[in-house]
């Protein structure tokens, strides 16, 4: 199978009008990206096949690893947010993907004003991240946009993150998610596996593999309906509904499977540029500046643990444990019908 999505993304797609359905489409980027990626190479921008958006805040001078880089786009609009001070790394298995984005490397240097680039490009494989020169503990943030879906072994790259995050580092990223299990048979056609369809997750397979792979409490940021608008693709699907969604897995080994309640809170101080009035952590948890937020213990740690500790206040412990979270319990993301949670603090 590495073999068939390096010939579709090396030598089949010429550029993202070449995809057949619209599973590598992202969204509108938010107003404060817009200017950076004006920035970006036309070149460099043909040939992204992203499905969602991959740029968390507080990134400033945080080293970032990208997984399954492409051509780079998703690299150079975090080399601007890192700034001088940090840096981030490409992996791509794809010569020709690689060999754009390498192309363009002073280009993007020139543009955002820096003395030497803040970049650089591996090749290989994503689950052999261990044969590639990266050290484990070293990265703050690891992201991946529509790739993990085309990775053969999936649990080596997760465990692969898992080494390389610093602890309280975060996965942040974007994948295709099926509704259900997709059959094997599908998973032979290039064609839909090279879409980011037959390669798809279940998402509740998804969220349990985190799990046993060290990241107890998947955070679902954000997710889409996917329209495939291609007729003969959808027959060979059949009833399956595929999502774009973003989640983010936080390294930190005191998370709970559940969502227990210490009695605790946080307010946001609405220091993070391009968040003044709030912070979203995930899809049940908008963060008002200023407003005491209720929260459960895996929270607070995820935001006490992480780069995002300086933002907030934290109110409370863990000496007095008070049951389960209000409002616990297994919830089924990316049903067309999803209430979204309590701005007033809310089980994940």
């Amino acid at each position: 199978m590495h073999e068939s999505v390096q010939d579709y993304y090396g030598q089949q797609l010429t550029s993202n009008e070449d995809l057949q359905t619209s599973a590598c489409c992202d969204q509108t980027p938010p107003d404060h990206l817009k200017p950076l990626l004006s920035q970006l190479h036309d070149d460099i921008l043909a040939r992204y096949y992203g499905c969602g958006l991959v740029a968390p805040a507080a990134l400033e001078g945080a080293r970032v690893l990208d997984l399954g880089c492409g051509a780079g786009r998703d690299v150079y609009l975090l080399s601007a947010l890192v700034g001088e001070t940090g840096e981030v790394v490409g992996v791509d298995m794809t010569d020709e993907q690689l060999e754009v984005a390498r192309r363009y490397q002073d280009y993007h240097r020139q543009q955002f004003g820096f003395a030497e680039s803040n970049v650089r490009f591996l090749h290989g494989y994503l689950e052999q991240l261990d044969e590639l020169p990266l050290d484990a503990g070293y990265f703050d943030v690891v992201i991946s946009n529509c790739v993990i879906n085309l990775c053969t072994d999936k649990p080596a790259v997760l465990n692969s993150v898992k080494r390389l995050l610093k602890p309280g580092g975060e996965f942040y990223f974007s994948d295709v998610y099926a509704d259900r299990r997709i059959p094997e048979h599908l998973k032979a056609d290039p064609v839909l596996y090279g879409e980011c369809l037959s390669g798809a997750l279940y998402w509740n397979d998804f969220q349990n593999l985190g799990k046993a792979c060290g990241f107890a409490d998947p955070r679902l940021v954000e997710s889409r309906r996917l329209e495939i608008n291609n007729a003969d693709i959808e027959a060979k699907l059949g009833n399956a509904r595929f999502y774009s969604a973003t989640y983010r897995l936080f390294n930190i080994d005191e998370l709970e499977p559940a969502c227990e309640d210490y009695g605790q809170a946080v307010i946001y101080q609405g220091s993070l540029d391009d968040h003044p009035n709030g912070f979203l952590l995930n899809e049940h948890h908008y963060i008002e500046t200023g407003k005491v937020f209720p929260v459960c213990g895996n929270t607070w740690l995820m935001l006490e643990r992480s780069r995002f500790r300086e933002h907030f206040r934290f109110i409370g412990d863990f000496s007095t444990h008070y049951g389960i979270f209000p409002g616990c319990g297994l919830s089924i993301p990316f049903t067309d019908d999803t209430e979204s949670g309590s701005e007033d603090g809310g089980c994940c």
